[in-house]
């Protein structure tokens, strides 16, 4: 209902009675009855007036629900118009469905209540709820909690009641996102202390934030920790690589991984993934270094053993060829990064194939990891020992600018590898030779650096007890003889070996009764190569075993060959070399060589030098004593060239001795030499040994020899080297001439 403006309903009133005033004047006759009848009106309309008023009055200072709804039903937020005696409450249609209530049935001040989080009318709560700017309320429907922050305002203030207008924000959403958003945090920050995680970060490179998980990590009580310091507590071999993590991580946002040992509050080494990257700074943003930290311990023990398979030597348990050539070209870039620099030393044990035929494999192997143990007594933070090979070993140390230092860690290892030849192997030389480069200088990879490494030690041509470091002439002359050695190998292969004969005359009948098998490389074109240029080279790659199998098998094929032809019998010498001579097996190979081609043992011989022979004495004779039980027949070759005594003669079993071709070069003019041949020959004969003379070119030699009582000849005056085929001609010829002297001396 509208209610009208009384001071209107006066001025209707005013303007009427003017109108019956001016009635009455002009209607005498009647005046009196319309002077009574409006008196009467006015009266009734007075009251009218007066009760419009105080209806007006009444009204003006309340809200007519109708404009409220019209204004607030469809606003998009809570409202609610109240009076503080609770006889007026409305609220709108958002705040109604927020508290889920039927507005008609529900009871309003109970509604309100709950809107507003009151559980009971109480005065002080109320006057908090009014004053207060903003007030935050919750309350549960249907759908869960709710919160709203109410804001308060009054409308009308009476002495006896005051009407206020409150609005809401509903908190309900920002609530939940707050709360998911804390719970993300705690489930990120429990997954961080339950995988065992640590975070450490830096702006400036020169000091890192830790996390607490990094902290306690570190053993650090604070949450920072200068770089300088976590250095110091990693392992020194693996400083380098935190260095360079440090120093030049890529800024291009790439992630990195380090694996590294940190001493933390345990006291004890333990192994930590370290995933780190950087970030360039911008005009609004710092530059920020940092990462990861994970405790990789127990999986790195895991790996020990995948490790230990792939990277470890069963034998000495250090690193193998495959770690050196990993951990080396590491080293290899980290030098060229950081302008470090280190030495590479590769060490042979010298003949080492003695002590594994003499004391056996298992002695052999005492040697190599007591050998392992010394190397690693000289290992230096960041470097590696390793063995590569067989008897070959490997050592990098770091270099501090003294170029003596690989020379003298080399003799230092020479010393104490020597100190074990006690107890059972006090009969042996324990010797070791070394070569050394410098890496990044001395190649284009570690491989380089070691392969030069590897140069200098064979330019040595096997000396021993040698320490030489690589210079860059040696390169081509190693070339060639890698080169060499693929061609040697490609001709055993394709069977270009081949052997030529000398024969041996007997100076008592002029007949022949042997022949020695020199090795020759005849090449496709019919190039002959000589064993002076190829044999050095097929020893130091072991490429010699091939060959004297074959000179072995193929001596005594042709031999027995020749006996089926109907030559003479004639013995086969052949020469071994100290790899072949110091086989445990030797006396085996030679027994199915025998076997194979059916000759009688007693028409093989086998050569030895004199240094060959003595540089083990023991063992040499034991061998020699082996091959003599088979009825092999044994001479010495080059007697007289070396150290050795004539003493040696009565332990060595040979049945030959053979006098150096120097000793009869210019033995018609040389009265000492002449001298020295007849005293070798008159003690030979007292110990019932052969001589035979090498080198013999021209009569008045072999006469000399001939009656100095020297047993057989060889040299040129007879025939050079020849092949098969020119050995028919020569037995042909041979027996032809001393046909033709025996029938003039008939």
């Amino acid at each position: 209902m509208k209610f009208g403006n009384p001071l209107a309903a006066a001025l209707v009133i005013t303007a009427a009675t003017v109108l019956i005033v001016s009635y009455a004047l002009h209607q005498p006759e009647s005046a009196l009855l319309v002077i009574i009848v409006y008196i009467a009106t006015i009266i009734f309309l007075s009251i009218i007036v007066y009760f419009l008023s105080k209806i007006y009055s009444k009204h003006k200072s309340s809200v007519d629900p109708e404009d409220f709804v019209e204004i607030c039903e469809d606003l998009n937020t809570e409202i609610a118009i109240w009076s503080d005696d609770f006889s007026l409450i409305i609220m709108n249609k958002k705040l109604r469905d927020l508290i889920g209530i039927d507005y008609e049935k529900y009871d309003k001040k109970e509604a309100l209540f709950t809107a507003f989080g009151l559980t009971k009318e109480n005065g002080e709560d109320i006057q908090k709820f009014i004053e207060s700017p903003s007030y935050e309320s919750t309350f549960r429907n249907s759908g869960g909690t709710v919160s709203i922050a109410w804001s308060t305002s009054p409308v009308k203030r009476r002495k006896k009641r005051s009407v206020f207008l409150s609005t809401g924000f509903n908190l309900t959403e920002l609530k939940k996102m707050k709360n998911n958003l804390a719970s993300a945090n705690d489930f990120f920050k429990s997954s961080m202390e339950l995988a065992e995680i640590g975070l450490l970060l830096s702006s400036d490179k020169k000091k890192f934030v830790a996390s607490p998980e990094a902290a306690a990590m570190l053993g650090i009580n604070s949450g920072t920790i200068d770089i300088s310091v976590l250095r110091s507590m990693i392992h020194p071999n693996d400083r380098i690589h935190f260095e360079r993590a440090v120093k030049y991580a890529d800024a291009s946002g790439n992630v990195n991984s380090i694996e590294m040992k940190i001493k933390g509050s345990g006291g004890a080494y333990r192994w930590y993934n370290f995933r780190y990257k950087s970030i360039i700074g911008t005009a609004n943003t710092a530059p920020v270094f940092g990462g990861a930290l994970l405790d990789v311990t127990q999986e790195h023990e895991k790996d020990i053993l995948i490790e230990r398979l792939a990277y470890i030597d069963e034998v000495t348990e250090i690193s193998n060829r495959n770690k050196l050539m990993a951990t080396g070209q590491e080293l290899y870039d980290t030098c060229n990064v950081l302008s470090h620099s280190y030495w590479i030393i590769v060490l042979d044990i010298d003949r080492f194939h003695i002590v594994n035929d003499t004391c056996g494999y298992e002695n052999g192997n005492y040697i190599l990891k007591n050998f392992a143990h010394i190397l690693y007594k000289f290992v230096t933070p960041g470097g590696i020992a390793a063995r590569i090979s067989g008897d070959n070993f490997a050592l990098i140390l770091k270099d501090y600018g003294d170029d003596d230092l690989p020379s003298r860690t080399a003799r230092s290892i020479q010393d104490e590898f020597a100190k074990l030849a006690v107890d059972d192997f006090e009969a042996i030389t324990l010797s070791c030779s070394a070569g050394f480069s410098k890496m990044p200088g001395d190649g284009n990879s570690f491989l380089d650096v070691m392969e030069h490494a590897e140069f200098a030690l064979k330019s040595a041509n096997g000396s021993q007890s040698t320490i030489i470091g690589y210079e860059p002439s040696m390169h081509d002359s190693i070339i060639g003889r890698n080169e060499l050695e693929k061609a040697l190998a490609l001709a055993i292969k394709n069977n270009e070996l081949q052997l030529f004969y000398q024969p041996k005359i007997d100076l008592k009948t002029d007949k022949i009764m042997g022949v020695e098998a020199l090795i020759r490389w005849i090449k496709p074109d019919g190039t002959i190569i000589k064993p002076d240029s190829f044999v050095p080279v097929a020893e130091s790659s072991h490429l010699i075993g091939k060959i004297s199998e074959f000179v072995l098998n193929e001596g005594c094929r042709q031999n027995k060959l020749w006996q089926k032809m109907g030559y003479p019998n004639i013995v086969m010498s052949i020469n071994f070399t100290s790899t072949d001579f110091y086989q445990a097996d030797l006396k085996e190979k030679v027994l199915e060589a025998l076997a194979k081609s059916k000759l009688d043992a007693k028409w093989l011989e086998v050569e030895l030098t004199e240094t060959l022979a003595l540089s083990d004495i023991d063992f040499a004779v034991s061998q020699m004593n082996k091959l003599r039980e088979l009825d092999v027949k044994l001479a010495m070759d080059d007697f007289g060239t070396g150290y050795s005594s004539l003493s040696y003669l009565q332990i060595l079993p040979i049945t030959l001795l053979k006098l150096d071709r120097s000793f009869i070069t210019d033995i018609q003019h040389d009265n000492i030499a002449f001298e020295i041949v007849s005293a070798v020959i008159r003690i030979a004969k007292s110990k019932k040994i052969e001589t035979i003379a090498e080198g013999i070119e021209n009569k008045e030699q072999e006469e000399i020899l001939r009656k100095a009582g020297c047993d057989y000849g060889q040299g040129y005056l007879y025939g050079k080297p020849m092949p098969a085929e020119k050995m028919n001609e020569f037995f042909e010829e041979n027996a032809k001439i001393n046909a033709g002297t025996k029938s003039g001396n008939n």
